[in-house]
């Protein structure tokens, strides 16, 4: 077992970020976010693959591109239907 860093010496200690691969499964300490869910209520939370199952999910999209609007293509807002 490894020893506990001394109290002033805490910051210095950074773990590793280990996630389980939605996919396979397995644990990996190199996790890519493959998607993001929104919930009504409460935080939302992430959805992590590894690096071999990664490539097989479609990009995360840009919440603005969701909607479209004066963000892509779209009419301004003083032209917009009300």
């Amino acid at each position: 077992m490894s020893e506990a860093p001394e109290a002033g010496n805490r910051a210095a200690v950074r773990r590793a970020a280990v996630r389980m691969c939605v996919r396979c499964d397995r644990i990996t300490d190199a996790p890519v976010v493959v998607a993001e869910v929104h919930q009504n209520s409460g935080p939302g939370f992430n959805v992590y693959a590894c690096l071999e199952c990664a490539p097989g999910f479609p990009p995360v999209p840009d919440v603005l591109e969701l909607f479209g609007g004066p963000y892509e293509d779209g009419p301004e807002r003083d032209e917009r239907e009300e």
